[in-house]
């Protein structure tokens, strides 16, 4: 049974959200902290005691402590004014540490960073870090509003090379890290935040309405959140006021958040500004504050809204957009950091430049003139929020890595013990794999059948191992994969041309040499199939959009959420893992699986489309596309 310290010195899961200081990382503490419970760890968490009353150690759940760390004033401070506080925060830990043995530290937020690397120099336990938000980018976007010492430059970049190894939240924050920090890319993980499929869930829209005192029939916008300024309500209420302007759709904005007894408070004031630039622009009465609610009740207010509108400057991740998402209730998002990982634009949502009020009146008019279109996004923001973000997925992509940094930092460690574990990754991401992938494969080798049969050839490109995979899928038509006598398919790797490769990328770039292919040798009825363990490959893309623009049909075999290629391809088969290791595992079974089906249809005689062909029970095409009966003329077994 591992033993993981969570250090959060400022934001606690107990706490109340909704605060300046309260917010995604004490959701993100929590959530992590159950789930991995729920797998058989034992979890501690250490934050700073910041009420009265508070026990030293309390049991939150079956297998998670929470350790209410005493130092400091037992009262709310803010976390601008903590690092005096974080010496005898170490020390404490430190203390506990004697007694109790942790195999791995999670830290949440620079300061906590902070006492993990003490403790690593001095007890060599190792350590991840999740930082939730860095001092760099927060200084760019608040400037001299930014309240943090400049000490926490420096000790941001020696955490960055302490840590064993580091979370990113969305590819933002990793590239943030990199070119800001220097940080090492190989010790960067990207894993996002979720949310809680028991707690967040479409209710029935009239009925939600109903339980907040809401006409059914209103058209409803819905903005929630921390109410300090970078979050960019204003932005909001400026795009709305624009909307009610420009639109004769008579609608209202409800604004969650904010409500300190202090009326001189930070948030109290900041709701007070928003007011008055509700009152300027003269939609006041379109405007309602209902200050801050229970996390029991948002689930009716996401479902009961049209839209969700969240445009901060800028944004370390968001959970706020999953939640609606998983509510069923499309996003009008800043596209900034982890909003425009989460939100695909045109699929779940839009993504408009921050401080662009225009850019949400504009979108709003939109889905209001097109219904059909807001329930088309909705569908699709429940189906992405389901596939990507649950919590449970997330803390398998954390528990996977921290069994990485404990081999790692164990070199003595049984040899047999890290190959059970590598099989037994293997085994579940093959197992997931099984059971969501069948209908994407089935479809995709229909495509490829089909081309064959019109006399039309198949290209295939990857790079990295992904070009080994893509010669390897190139090779098994040409020649054959099980069927003796079968003949010869032809499909062409682009990237087995050396000559073509180094001159195009030369001269040109490499990000256009597998489309300057495409252009020169695909035509109807060719396929392009295009293999990623990460989806963002530029110059994968730029091929599936010139294989597009041809009138070629795309095939994308990609891992993680699928990256930009996903919405390129016509049918994109992705791999339920994040570890490209057993992404690209998963991917040479599917690749072989390909070639075994169209092998036995070619040679079976199969020549009309699949896709013409009755449907059957419990089987579907992805998109708008439905599947249908297929008749296997052998078993196929993996």
């Amino acid at each position: 049974m591992k033993r993981i310290a969570l250090i959060s010195e400022h934001a606690s899961p107990f706490g109340v959200l909704g605060g300046v200081d309260s917010g995604g990382q004490n959701v993100y503490v929590g959530q992590i902290a159950k789930h991995l419970a729920q797998r058989g760890y034992e979890v501690d968490i250490f934050t700073r005691c910041d009420r009265a009353l508070l026990p030293e150690v309390a049991q939150w759940i079956e297998g998670v402590r929470l350790i209410h760390v005493p130092v400091g004033p037992a009262t709310e401070v803010r976390k601008e004014d903590l690092l005096p506080y974080m010496a005898a925060f170490t020390k404490y830990v430190l203390n506990v540490c004697q007694t109790v043995q942790y195999d791995l530290i999670h830290a949440n937020f620079w300061m906590s960073g902070l006492v993990a690397a003490e403790i690593k120099r001095k007890l060599n336990i190792p350590f991840v870090i999740t930082f939730h938000a860095l001092g760099r980018v927060r200084r760019f976007h608040q400037g001299t509003a930014d309240d943090f010492p400049d000490e926490r430059f420096e000790i941001e970049d020696q955490l960055v090379q302490a840590a064993d190894r580091i979370i990113a939240e969305c590819p933002q924050d990793e590239a943030d890290l990199i070119q800001l920090y220097n940080a090492d890319p190989r010790k960067i993980t990207i894993i996002p935040c979720g949310f809680d499929p028991t707690e967040f869930w479409c209710l029935n829209k009239a009925l939600a309405r109903v339980a907040l005192g809401i006409l059914p029939d209103e058209r409803i916008v819905l903005q929630l959140g921390r109410m300090v300024p970078r979050k960019g309500v204003d932005t909001a209420i400026e795009g709305f006021a624009r909307f009610c302007q420009t639109s004769s759709t008579p609608a209202r904005l409800i604004v969650v958040g904010g409500e300190e007894h202090d009326a001189d408070s930070r948030i109290a004031k900041e709701v007070n500004r928003l007011a008055e630039i509700a009152d300027h622009r003269g939609i006041r009465d379109r405007v309602q504050f209902v200050g801050r609610k229970g996390r029991e009740v948002l689930r009716y207010y996401y479902s009961a809204a049209d839209v969700f509108i969240t445009t901060p400057w800028y944004e370390p991740f968001g959970i706020t957009p999953l939640e609606a998402m998983a509510c069923g209730t499309p996003v009008i998002g800043s596209n900034v950091g982890g909003i425009k990982f989460s939100v695909v634009d045109g699929e779940t949502g839009y993504l408009v430049p921050p401080n662009q009020p225009d850019a949400i009146a504009h979108r709003l008019t939109h889905l209001y003139d097109h219904p059909n279109l807001l329930a088309t996004l909705s569908r699709q923001a429940i189906a992405r929020a389901k596939e990507h973000f649950t919590w449970q997925r997330v803390t398998d992509a954390v528990a996977t890595l921290y069994q990485s940094v404990l081999i790692s930092s164990a070199p003595t460690q049984d040899a047999f013990a890290v190959i059970e574990q590598g099989f037994t990754k293997a085994i579940d991401s093959l197992h997931i794999a099984r059971h969501s992938l069948q209908s994407e494969i089935i479809e995709a080798a229909t495509l490829v059948k089909d081309c064959f049969a019109q006399g039309g050839k198949v290209l295939i490109c990857g790079n990295g191992g992904s070009a080994a995979d893509a010669q390897h899928c190139a090779a098994e038509f040409v020649g054959r994969f099980k069927l003796e006598n079968r003949p010869g398919l032809p499909a062409i790797a682009l990237t087995a041309d050396s000559a073509i490769l180094t001159a195009w990328s030369n001269d040109v770039g490499f990000g256009q040499v597998f489309a300057r292919q495409v252009e020169a040798l695909a035509q109807p009825p060719d396929v392009l199939i295009g293999i990623s363990t990460s989806g963002r490959s530029k110059n994968l893309i730029r091929a599936f959009e010139v294989a597009r623009d041809r009138n070629i049909r795309c095939i994308g075999i990609l891992g993680g959420d699928g990256g930009t290629a996903r919405s390129r391809c016509d049918l994109s088969i992705v791999v339920p893992a994040t570890d490209a290791q057993h992404v690209q595992e998963v991917q040479m079974v599917v690749i072989h699986l390909l070639c075994e089906l169209v092998e036995a249809w070619i040679m079976a005689g199969q020549t009309e489309p699949l896709t013409q062909r009755q449907e059957t029970k419990g089987q579907r095409l992805t998109g708008d596309r439905r599947m249908q009966k297929v008749n296997l003329p052998l078993t196929v077994n993996y």
